[in-house]
C-alpha cells in the first residue's frame, strides 16, 4: 500500500476557536467600557477603577489572541522522512528514524497527567510521567492523545483521527526515508531572541518603550493640574470645544496599544529574511508614532483655552 506524500492530521479546533473567540470578545468589550468611562470620570476613585478594569481585561488579550491564532494555524504533518508538529509560531520536525514508539495515551498503565492549566483548544505544558518521562503536550483536547517517544522527551498530541496517524506512522517506518532528515525545534521565544540580538530591534524597541512610559508619567501628572483641556479644532487651528482633563490619558493609553502591536506584528514579519526589513518599518513607526502622541500631549496642553 502506497503512503501519500504527505499526511495531514490536523487537531480539533472549532470549540477551542469559540472559546478563545467568545473570551477575547468579552474582555475586549469590558476594557472598552472602562476606557470610555475613563475618558468621562473626573480624577478620583472611580478614575482609577474605570483605569484598572479596562487594563487588566485588555492584558491578557494578546496572549488569547496568540492562542487563538496558534490554534487556528495548528497541524500536524507526516511523510516518509518526517513528522511536523505545528503550533503557532512553534515548529517541532522529528526525523522518523528519531521516534522510538507511537501510542495512544490510553496504552499507559497509569493515567497521564494533564497541564495544570489548560483549556478547550490548548492544552500546552509539560508533565513528568513516572513511567514515560518528560511529555511536553502540543494538544487541543484531552480525548484523542497520542503520545510519541524520542530519545529527549515525549511528545502529546491531539489529531482528530488518531487510528489515522498511527497506521500512516507504521507504513512510512515499513517503507523507510527517502532521504535523511534534520530534526529541527522552533519555539516562539526563539523569534525574539534572535530579533533582540539585532541592535538596531534594541534600540527602536527599548526607545518606544520609555517614550510610552515617559507619555504615561507626564500625563498622570498633568491631569490633576488641568481642568479642561481643548479636544476639538475649527479650520483654523482655533479651539471649538473643551472637554476635561483625564480625556489626557486616552493618549498614552492608545500610544501603548499601538506600540504593543507594532512589536507583535514586527516579529510575525521577522520570521523571514526577505520580509525582516518590512519588520523594522513597523518597530520604527510604532516608536515615532509615540514621539507624535507626545507632540500631540504638548499641543493640547500648551494651547489657550
Amino acid at each position: 500500500m502506497n503512503i501519500p506524500k504527505v499526511g495531514h492530521f490536523p487537531p480539533a479546533k472549532r470549540s477551542g476557536l469559540i472559546i478563545h473567540g467568545t473570551t477575547i470578545l468579552a474582555l475586549a468589550t469590558v476594557s472598552a467600557w472602562g476606557f470610555w468611562n475613563l475618558s468621562r470620570a473626573e480624577v478620583g476613585p472611580m478614575f482609577v477603577s474605570y483605569l484598572l478594569a479596562a487594563l487588566f481585561a485588555f492584558a491578557p488579550i494578546p496572549f488569547l489572541g496568540y492562542r487563538a491564532y496558534a490554534l487556528q494555524r495548528a497541524d500536524y504533518y507526516i511523510d516518509r522522512d518526517s513528522l511536523a508538529v505545528i503550533w503557532g509560531l512553534r515548529v517541532e520536525d522529528i526525523p522518523l528514524t528519531d521516534i522510538e514508539w507511537m501510542r495512544p495515551a490510553s496504552d499507559l498503565t497509569r493515567p497521564l497527567l494533564l497541564p495544570r492549566f489548560r483549556v478547550p483548544g490548548a492544552v500546552l505544558g509539560t508533565r513528568r510521567h513516572p513511567d514515560v518521562g518528560l511529555v511536553e503536550f502540543v494538544a487541543s483536547d484531552t480525548k484523542n492523545i497520542i503520545l510519541i517517544a524520542t530519545s529527549k522527551r515525549v511528545f502529546a498530541i491531539s489529531p482528530q483521527n488518531p487510528a489515522a496517524l498511527v497506521q500512516t506512522f507504521a507504513r512510512a517506518t515499513e517503507l523507510g526515508s527517502l532521504s535523511p532528515a534534520q530534526p529541527v525545534s522552533v519555539y516562539p521565544s526563539f523569534i525574539i531572541t534572535q530579533a533582540w540580538e539585532s541592535p538596531v530591534a534594541r534600540f527602536v524597541w527599548m526607545s518606544g518603550l520609555f517614550l510610552n512610559l515617559g507619555l504615561i508619567l507626564w500625563v498622570g501628572i498633568l491631569i490633576p493640574s488641568l481642568s479642561q483641556i481643548p479636544f476639538g479644532f475649527n479650520a483654523l487651528g482655533e479651539p471649538n470645544e473643551t472637554a476635561s482633563s483625564t480625556q489626557l490619558i486616552l493618549l498614552p493609553l492608545v500610544s501603548a496599544f499601538m506600540y504593543v502591536i507594532g512589536i507583535i506584528s514586527g516579529l510575525y514579519f521577522y520570521r523571514w529574511d526577505r520580509q525582516r526589513p518590512l519588520a523594522y518599518i513597523v518597530w520604527i513607526s510604532s516608536t515615532v508614532c509615540a514621539i507624535l502622541f507626545l507632540m500631540a500631549v504638548l499641543f493640547l496642553v500648551t494651547t489657550p483655552i
